[in-house]
């Protein structure tokens, strides 16, 4: 199916969130006509039709609860939201019905205009992202920010232009149905156990984030964590050119880490590239996504000078293990976006201090061993909340760390860790889990973190 095919007929889109409106708004420009389904009967039409302020085409169809059987028949395409799993009743209806299905990246893709740069993994996305975006913003006029953050991709795809360049933080979800979607130059930062609860094995998984080098071939470029086993591994049978970073090998050829400097090496031939304590940025997570993020403007042909500029004046993303207050001599850190062990593993890494540290929430079916096991002394109490405290307290036994203790509420939590840290101490919010059974989001689990310290005396 090709975009032009698309004027005139009924596409299907499924949730009403940023994904979803953006897609209807994009197909009604287009000359499409949107079919917009969201399952959840507590939503009311009239919230839909308030989100689609500014949209411009045919009048879309809302359908609130359940597909009736009749509506399939005039869909051409279906475009999920990143949060419709694939094998859920609704999407195998469709499939069962032999319809195509387009991802909102690919949606997007096929009516956009200029170069895609796209970036993956199941940690550091947006931390690479939004650095990635403003070394790009400060060489090239048109840049967009688009996928998890910045901007949808569907609805600001018709204002690109052949001398756009857009970034794009792509999730799994997102690339679990595209086609055409073609970046010319692409990233995987890493690959770690991550919601196996929605693609079951970690070669699903995995397969999922190794999408997004579909079309490339070696005019492309693609990034990848030569520490990580699954994107080393990746490297042979990669589309495009490989592009290696590394925080704790030499290399060859790529980006490397060696004490406090970063270096790049070609053909074994080595070249200082920048001293991380020249950044604003900490711990080897970040010096990782720095790694990535100047391989990927290099890519683009973004001189160096600027780059480094740019990474230079740079801070941290809101959520991934900011800095928000020191109360008392005791040093608090935002990380509420460690929403699995592997990313709250980096949290913990970047720790210098004795560490009160919250964790726990929703049960996303991860495994607890390595993050426990990566405390090293620095955990001073882990003060557990959430569906998972049982769970992780269990692990943290097994493991023989027993220093924890059970909080009722998140208000408890950060209670009992303003009470106990001494001077010398730090607060760490680094769950490890999504926010779900208790915040509709991880940036509302760390803003109330934020508040709660900056209310402190």
């Amino acid at each position: 199916m090709k975009a032009q095919d698309l004027k005139g007929n009924k596409v299907l889109i499924i949730g009403t969130g940023i994904s979803g409106i953006g897609s209807a708004k994009l197909l009604g420009k287009a000359g499409a006509v949107p079919v917009i389904l969201d399952e959840n009967t507590k939503v009311y039409e009239r919230e839909v039709r308030v989100k689609l302020e500014g949209y411009k085409g045919e009048e879309p169809e809302i359908i609130i609860g359940q597909l009736p059987d009749e509506k399939i028949k005039e869909i051409v395409l279906v475009v999920p939201s990143p949060a419709v799993p694939m094998d859920s009743p609704i999407m195998l209806r469709l499939k069962e019905a032999g319809i195509p299905v387009w991802s909102e990246i690919e949606l997007a893709y096929n009516f956009a205009k200029g170069r895609m740069v796209a970036i993956t993994g199941t940690n550091g996305k947006t931390t690479t992202t939004t650095l990635v975006g403003e070394i790009m913003a400060a060489h090239f006029a048109s840049t967009y920010v688009v996928g998890n953050i910045g901007y949808s991709y569907a609805e600001r795809a018709l204002e690109m232009t052949d001398d756009t360049v857009s970034i794009g933080e792509i999730s799994s979800f997102q690339l679990e149905a595209v086609e055409n979607f073609h970046a010319s130059v692409s990233a995987i930062l890493n690959i770690t156990p991550d919601h196996l609860n929605r693609h079951h094995t970690m070669e699903c998984y995995a397969s999922m984030k190794e999408n997004i080098t579909n079309n490339q071939t070696k005019e492309d470029t693609c990034v990848l964590n030569y520490d990580n086993e699954y994107t080393r591994a990746f490297a042979d049978r990669c589309p495009a050119k490989v592009v290696f970073f590394s925080s704790s090998s030499k290399l060859d050829n790529g980006y490397y880490l060696v004490d406090d400097e970063i270096m790049y090496a070609e053909n074994g031939n080595s070249t200082f590239v920048m001293n991380v304590n020249d950044m604003n940025l900490v711990g080897t997570c970040n010096y990782e996504n720095v790694m990535a993020a100047i391989a990927m403007g290099r890519a683009m042909d973004v001189p160096m000078e600027t780059i480094l500029k740019v990474v230079h004046d740079f801070k941290a993303v809101e959520h991934r293990i900011e800095y928000v207050a020191t109360k008392n001599g005791v040093t608090y850190y935002n990380d509420s976006k460690g929403t699995n062990p592997d990313a709250a593993i980096q949290g913990i890494k970047a720790m210098c201090r004795p560490t009160y540290l919250i964790g726990g929430g929703y049960d996303k079916g991860s495994e607890y061993d390595e993050w426990i096991n990566a405390f090293d002394g620095k955990v001073k109490k882990l003060v557990l909340i959430g569906a998972t405290k049982e769970k992780i307290a269990q692990c943290a036994d097994k493991n023989g760390f027993h220093d924890y203790v059970f909080m009722d509420s998140f208000k408890d939590a950060l209670k009992y860790c303003s009470d106990n840290a001494v001077s010398g101490d730090a607060v760490l919010l680094s769950p490890a889990c999504a926010s779900w059974d208790m915040f509709p989001s991880y940036e509302v689990r760390g803003k109330q973190f934020k508040d709660y310290v900056n209310g402190l005396k």
